[in-house]
């Protein structure tokens, strides 16, 4: 079954554009780990970026959390965020059609 995963990583201000690029790199790294399914960001309203993941397992998503990409991310990020980045597991409740039911 497969995990959906947010991540919302709250900039310091002035640094919007200094996150971005600290995750553009970890993007297209994690893009080529097993069990991937989406690892996009989007710009939230109120100035966060919000990461939207989807993994095929838990367990592919536990190898990438503890795998170099998320350490190097963390790394780069360090002195660029107001707060922790507040990750969220979720567990889809399908509803409607197969395809439009679920992310």
């Amino acid at each position: 079954m497969s995990i959906v995963v947010t991540a919302v990583f709250t900039p310091s201000e002035g640094a919007f554009d200094q996150v971005v690029e600290a995750l553009r790199p970890a993007i297209a790294e994690v893009h080529e780990e097993p069990g991937c399914l989406l690892y996009a960001i989007h710009e939230a309203p109120n100035g966060d970026i919000v990461m939207i993941e989807k993994w095929e397992s838990v367990e592919s998503l536990d190898e990438h959390g503890a795998g170099e990409a998320v350490q190097r991310l963390g790394a780069s990020l360090e002195g660029l965020l107001q707060k922790p980045v507040e990750v969220t597991r979720l567990t889809a409740i399908p509803a409607g059609t197969a395809a439009q039911g679920e992310l």
